[in-house]
Order: C-alpha cells, then structure tokens, then sequence
C-alpha cells in the first residue's frame, strides 16, 4: 500500500512542480540550489538534477527570466525570476487548483461518510 501512496505523490509533485517554482520565484528572485533545497526540504521533487531541465523549459517559454551574480564567496550563480507570464500562469493555477481540489475534497469527503 506504500508503494502505490508513492506513486500517486510522485504523480501529483510531477504535476504541480512548475507551478511550485513559480510560487517560490513569486516570493523573490533565487538561484537554482535555493529552489532545489526549499523544494527537497518541502518533499516536492527528490533532487535537483529533475529541477534544472524544468527550468529550462519554463525560460524558454518565457515563465522566467535568469541573471547571473556573484556571490560572497565569489563563485558566479544563475539567479531565476518570474516574470509577468510566469505571474500570470501562477495566477491561472491558483484558480484552478483551488477548484479542483474543492471537488475532490468534496468527493474524498462523501467517499469516508459511507465506509
């Protein structure tokens, strides 16, 4: 029964991480490990190494934008940060996922008053 309550959880993270970096990014501008630690630590993706592509894909479809600074210790890091369609794909996700998981709450819900 675990493995198939891992498998649902992967497929939701699998679903919702796009919009899981953009809620970060939406909270300030952050460099890749920042978004990969606060995602590990919150259970929403199990490694950087699925974080990087993602991110490319969402600057080429324009959800982000990157810069690159230096830091404290002098290394150069490539900072992320949302930008107005990215704000705006968030807002629509907001929505949508406040509706849909309404309806199935609803249904979970109804499903535990009869057993």
């Amino acid at each position: 029964m675990e493995d198939q309550g891992e498998k649902i959880a992967t497929n939701i993270r699998k679903g919702v991480l796009e919009y899981c970096v953009l809620a970060l990014l939406a909270q300030g501008d952050k460099y890749g490990l920042q978004l990969a630690d606060e995602l590990v630590d919150r259970n929403l993706t199990a490694s950087e190494g699925s974080l990087y592509p993602l991110l490319a894909r969402m600057k080429s479809a324009d959800l982000v934008t990157t810069r690159w600074e230096g830091s404290s210790t002098g290394r150069r890091r490539k900072y992320y940060a949302i930008t107005e369609r990215g704000m705006s794909h968030l807002r629509q996700f907001d929505a949508v996922w406040n509706e849909i998981s309404g309806q199935v709450g609803e249904l979970l819900g109804r499903q535990h008053e009869h057993d």
